[in-house]
């Protein structure tokens, strides 16, 4: 997870590349690494002015995901940024804690730091990927979990056949489509309840494919 500027790219989040990112991906994986980068900016803090332009542009069709993505960026041409931030902060932070927790472990037990965060880890130190010193969240917040996946996809992070499968199923999979969905219904949401709808729909896709890769 090494060091990036201050405004986050869709790659910045995350982790130490011990390899560079493949030359070509195919559809299917373009598709993916682009929803989890798309993600891992707009969970890793409130969204940019710069970063709300190019959601807008964001284009949706008939399908669940598609018609997420329309509302998302209707949501992101509408959206006044100085809102953004304090919505971000009733969500995710608050005074004590934000509405919800966006965190794997807390998910899992209803604690920070518990045994799905030291699982985490060891996956993590297993594939070489290294947290960043800049990096404040835990590694099992869901904006940098969705960045190391995007890494894995991508070739980023040297890693074996099969390895973005498996840390789906094991550190995701298991709560992030409900963490989503909480954000889909959360009272202090209103573009984030947009982010939620695009959320839940990918993480839905997500688990059938891996389930029909099984």
């Amino acid at each position: 997870m090494t060091d990036g500027p201050s405004e986050p790219s869709a790659h910045d989040v995350a982790a130490t590349a011990t390899a560079p990112v493949r030359a070509a991906l195919d559809s299917v994986d373009q598709f993916r690494v682009q929803h989890y980068g798309l993600l891992a900016v707009l969970m890793a803090r409130e969204p940019s002015a710069e970063t709300l332009a190019l959601v807008a542009g964001l284009s949706g069709d008939a399908t669940p995901l598609g018609r997420s993505h329309a509302a998302l960026a209707d949501a992101a041409r509408r959206a006044d940024p100085a809102r953004l931030e304090r919505e971000y902060f009733d969500l995710f932070i608050g005074v004590g804690r934000g509405e919800l927790v966006p965190y794997g472990s807390y998910y899992l037990t209803g604690f920070l730091r518990e045994k799905p965060l030291a699982r985490l880890r060891q996956d993590l130190a297993r594939l070489g990927i290294e947290r960043s010193r800049s990096l404040v969240e835990l590694e099992d917040h869901v904006g940098v979990l969705c960045e190391t996946m995007a890494g894995l996809i991508d070739g980023r992070f040297e890693a074996p056949e099969g390895a973005a499968r498996d840390f789906f199923a094991r550190h995701m999979q298991p709560w992030m489509g409900r963490f989503f969905a909480d954000l889909e219904t959360a009272r202090s949401a209103d573009f984030y309840r947009c982010v939620g709808r695009v959320g839940r729909s990918f993480m839905t896709i997500e688990t059938e494919s891996q389930a029909l890769v099984a």
